[in-house]
C-alpha cells in the first residue's frame, strides 16, 4: 500500500477532495485488486464498478481520449462510437488483456444470459500498461481466477500504490502504481464530485514535480537516469449530468 496522500502535509490544488479522496468518492464507484508478489513475479489485476447495479442493462455514459498512444486497451472503439461502457473497468499488465477480457466476458454472461441470445454482444473494457521491467511478463502469470478475485474485492475503501495491476509498474524513475484522487465543485448552486484513478507508469525522474517543487533537484545524485518511456491510463468519475460529448472534454 503506498503513502497515505491525506497525511502529507501539503495541498495539490485549490479545490476540496471528497471524504476519502478516491474515486469512490463519487457515489457507487468500487474499486477491488488481486496482487501476484512471488520472486519474478510482480503484477495483478485491478477492477473498477462504475456502480453496484447490472452495468451492461444500466449502463453509464462514457467517452474516451488517447494522447500519443498506441495502448492495447480493448473497447474504445465502441465506446468512442456509442458513449456508453456496460462492463467494469479491468487493468492488467500489457501481455495479460487477452486472459483478462476472456475473464471479464464470462463475468458478464453468468450475470447476463441474455447477452448474444435476445440483446447484442457485450463491450469488455480491459486496460493495460507494461510492468516487464520489475515483473516476468513472459510468464503470463494472471489467470481467469485472479480477475475473478479482483472483482470480488471491490469496495469503497480500496488500497493505492503496488497493488493489483500497479504492482509491477514505475512512474518518473521511482515505485508507481495505482493512485486515485477526489475533488468537490460547486455548479448552480449544487456540489458535485470528481474522481479519478490512475495506473502510472510513465515519465523520467527529471521530470517529476510535487506541489511546484521540482524533486528532481533534491534527489537527482541517488536516481539513475533511464529513458523516458511508458504510459499511464487515466479513469475520471463524476456525478456531474453531462453528455458523453462533454466527458470526452473532461
Amino acid at each position: 500500500m503506498g503513502i497515505d496522500k491525506n497525511e502529507w502535509g501539503f495541498r495539490v490544488g485549490h479545490l476540496p477532495h471528497g471524504g476519502r479522496n478516491k474515486i469512490s468518492d463519487v457515489p457507487g464507484v468500487t474499486v477491488g485488486h488481486c496482487t501476484l508478489a512471488d520472486g519474478d513475479i510482480q503484477t495483478g489485476v485491478t477492477a473498477l464498478l462504475p456502480h453496484p447495479g447490472d452495468v451492461f442493462h444500466d449502463k453509464v455514459l462514457a467517452a474516451c481520449h488517447v494522447i500519443n498512444g498506441f495502448g492495447k486497451t480493448t473497447g474504445l472503439v465502441q465506446i468512442d462510437e456509442l458513449g456508453t461502457l456496460e462492463t467494469p473497468i479491468l487493468f492488467t499488465n500489457t501481455l495479460s488483456v487477452g486472459t483478462v477480457e476472456t475473464a471479464l466476458v464470462k463475468y458478464m454472461l453468468e450475470r447476463n444470459p441474455d447477452i448474444c441470445e435476445t440483446t447484442g454482444s457485450v463491450n469488455p473494457v480491459v486496460c493495460e500498461c507494461n510492468d516487464s521491467g520489475l515483473n516476468d511478463i513472459r510468464g503470463l502469470h494472471v489467470t481467469e481466477a485472479h480477475v475473478a478475485a479482483a472483482l470480488a474485492d471491490c469496495k469503497a475503501d480500496f488500497a493505492e500504490g503496488a497493488v493489483g495491476a500497479g504492482r509491477g509498474m514505475r512512474c518518473h524513475g521511482l515505485k508507481g502504481g495505482i493512485g486515485s484522487a477526489s475533488r468537490l465543485v460547486e455548479l448552480d448552486g449544487k456540489s458535485y464530485t470528481i474522481g479519478a484513478l490512475v495506473l502510472s507508469n510513465h515519465a523520467t525522474f527529471d521530470d517529476l514535480i510535487v506541489a511546484g517543487t521540482p524533486i528532481h533537484e533534491l534527489l537527482e545524485a541517488r536516481i539513475p537516469p533511464h529513458e523516458d518511456k511508458g504510459s499511464i491510463i487515466t479513469v475520471l468519475a463524476t456525478d456531474i449530468p453531462l453528455s458523453e460529448r462533454q466527458l470526452r472534454r473532461l
